[in-house]
């Protein structure tokens, strides 16, 4: 018992000696750990801002299946090609033109599109008055003496459009009336107009030539309906030379040339499309159409203001040679037209590209008076 006791003692007395040692010097109990910063996740990076193309259409609006929705279609293809961002603001009277356009240079778009001769003042207003917006003007005339660097007209050859639908329509409609059930013999053709404006006399002296070029003793009618929107005028104007033997209808009308073809499909006769392919207005009726190339122009367009080559106060004009004037496939057609036909157009095609033809841009060029 007394042995237990001293062991305890001396037990005690160690652990106290050995404390006291160790701790000679104050100990500051160790700073508290901070935990370890939370990882937040990383901030996803705002998606690149798309840049904004603008379009502003002639009164026809959208829906004309000419020139308005050629050009919509380019702005379509810049927007599947190249990530732009379309906005498109349908004018439906004259004096919508300067706010619409100014409208979207104003919304911030870098490129502003206006579609249409008509609207050739109120673009050149709206770029004098934006000048860090590009403008773009389809069928419009810019003239370097005036115009500002930001503003560029699109033009376009249609004249020779004009002339491969006027020797189909020149060559069908006398040497090939047979072909179809929809053609007679009293070899007359006739063409339905808008407004009275470039563009569309140019469309108009090329099909006269082209038809008198292959067919000399051909009649050609032609009717001014003064309206590029009114399909009713289209139609009455088409029933009327359809009435005096047309078998074939050239429609230069825009949304009122629609009802020009619609007249030729109710009377049983052939039509010609115009600006765009318009076959799909009516495929038993539409033998092939007189187009240019607004689409490619559009989307050429936009690539240059996207790219920095975009070169303004002046105007871009395209034609045969740069693939951009022409007629659209036979469709439909394509098993009645003969061939010998189609070998004109092709040969007509190669000369014209050589230079071997000149074509007409005007009636007094073409000889016409009616």
């Amino acid at each position: 018992m007394m042995k237990k006791l001293v062991l305890f003692t001396l037990i005690l007395f160690l652990s106290v000696a050995f404390m006291f040692a160790g701790g000679a010097k104050e100990t500051k109990p160790a700073a508290e750990a901070k935990p370890a910063a939370e990882a937040k996740p990383e901030a996803a990076k705002p998606a690149a801002e798309k840049i904004l193309i603008g379009m502003a259409t002639d009164v026809g609006g959208l829906g004309d299946k000419s020139f308005n929705d050629g050009a919509y279609q380019g702005i379509l293809k810049g927007q599947k090609e190249k990530g732009i961002e379309p906005r498109v603001v349908e004018s439906k009277q004259m004096t919508d033109y300067v706010p619409n356009l100014t409208g979207l240079a104003e919304d911030g778009s870098k490129l502003v599109f206006a579609v249409g001769f008509l609207m050739a003042e109120a673009i050149m207003e709206a770029a004098k008055n934006n000048p860090n917006t590009y403008f773009a003007g389809i069928d419009i005339f810019i003239d370097p003496s005036s115009a500002p660097k930001n503003v560029v007209g699109i033009l376009y050859k249609e004249h020779e459009s004009g002339y491969l639908a006027g020797v189909v329509a020149g060559l069908l409609t006398k040497d090939y009336y047979k072909a179809s059930p929809r053609l007679n013999d009293k070899n007359v053709v006739g063409m339905v107009l808008g407004m009275d404006i470039p563009p569309v006399e140019r469309f108009q002296a090329g099909f006269y030539a082209g038809v008198k070029a292959v067919n000399p003793t051909c009649e050609v009618l032609s009717v001014v309906t003064g309206s590029f929107t009114d399909q009713a005028k289209g139609k009455e104007a088409a029933i009327a030379m359809i009435d005096k033997g047309a078998d074939i209808i050239f429609q230069i009308a825009g949304l009122t040339g629609l009802g020009a073809i619609n007249a030729a499909q109710e009377k049983g006769v052939c039509a010609i499309g115009v600006d765009v392919d318009q076959y799909a207005v009516a495929p038993d009726t539409v033998i092939t159409s007189a187009v240019k190339g607004i689409v490619n122009s559009v989307f050429l367009t936009i690539g240059d203001a996207l790219g920095g080559t975009f070169k303004g106060g002046t105007s871009r004009e395209f034609g045969i040679n740069e693939d951009s004037t022409g007629i659209a496939p036979f469709h439909n057609f394509d098993s009645v037209i003969p061939q010998a036909v189609k070998d004109k157009v092709n040969q007509t095609i190669s000369d014209m590209k050589a230079g071997k033809i000149k074509i007409p841009a005007t009636r007094a060029e073409a000889g016409y008076k009616g």
